[in-house]
């Protein structure tokens, strides 16, 4: 007796330009050329790459609002052993954009997965910034949220590594703004835009300069942010340290926040909880 049931297909992850339409691979043009159907972010916007270089493959929606209901159409054109193309409107998908979630239930699904390599707004930032590369964390967006954003970066005080971030022109100020306070205004910054068009712009200085910067410029298109690391040099202040720093701090009337603010930086310690040392302290004096 036959198995009638066909092989499931391949889901192919294409890279596509983060601007210049010559980023795209000779690879990624013969996929999108050869597979059943495009799963495309937004498909007016990939229709006009596909049009310029002559792709006639279908394209169906699958973005963040539609996803729950896309995924399982999707998996069942592989089941019948299609080959679906993803896509986002800029880089490879999965970065920062609801392609993991198409990518696991593949995964989980049995299904194979194959990654056409393209550029990344990250990387390539990352590549020209002048900041050290051996090692990075690659952050995405920032919580949109003034206080949720300045508590993740608190997480991220005494981390040595370059951070990359993702930020749109309308939050930049205020995510400036939220870096001084947890790196401090003297920590190297790099900001990308523009990147593989014809105005590309890196800027670089320290995040002080970038808010005088952008205090006389309007911020225009989505920003690449890459954060200098803190030196691996850096004094990390023991607990002990911290206390005595602490209690000679809020004698000379500086404010608990005040103090568990400044000192953070110099410990391995978030602000939050070097707030709750200061507390305790504050506590055991009365």
């Amino acid at each position: 007796m036959t198995n009638d049931k066909p092989q499931p297909g391949t889901l192919y992850v294409v890279g596509t330009p983060i601007g210049n339409l010559e980023d795209i691979t000779f690879r990624a043009v013969r996929i999108l050329q050869t597979v059943d159907l495009i799963a495309a972010e937004d498909t007016r916007h990939t229709g006009k790459l596909l049009q310029h270089f002559q792709v006639k493959t279908p394209q169906i929606s699958y973005h963040e609002h539609n996803r729950n209901s896309r995924i399982p159409e999707i998996l069942e054109h592989l089941n019948h052993g299609k080959a679906i193309a993803l896509v986002s409107d800029a880089g490879m998908p999965g970065i920062s954009d609801p392609g993991y979630e198409l990518i696991k239930a593949c995964i989980d699904a049995g299904i194979k997965v194959v990654p056409i390599p393209g550029a990344s707004a990250a990387i390539t930032a990352l590549s020209a910034a002048g900041l050290p590369t051996d090692k990075f964390a690659f952050e995405g967006f920032l919580p949109p949220k003034a206080q949720q954003r300045r508590e993740y970066l608190e997480t991220l005080q005494t981390e040595s590594r370059t951070l990359i971030f993702y930020e749109s022109p309308h939050r930049l100020t205020d995510t400036l703004q939220d870096l001084a306070a947890a790196f401090g205004d003297e920590r190297q910054i790099v900001l990308a835009r523009e990147l593989t068009k014809l105005y590309e712009e890196f800027w670089r200085g320290t995040i002080a300069d970038a808010i005088a910067h952008y205090q006389q410029r309007e911020p225009q298109g989505e920003y690449t942010l890459l954060v200098a690391g803190t030196p691996a040099t850096q004094p990390l202040l023991t607990e002990t340290q911290l206390k005595a720093e602490l209690q000679q701090l809020i004698r000379q009337g500086i404010s608990r926040s005040q103090a568990s603010r400044q000192l953070a930086k110099f410990t391995s310690l978030s602000r939050r909880e070097v707030y709750q040392l200061a507390l305790s302290i504050e506590e055991s004096n009365e």
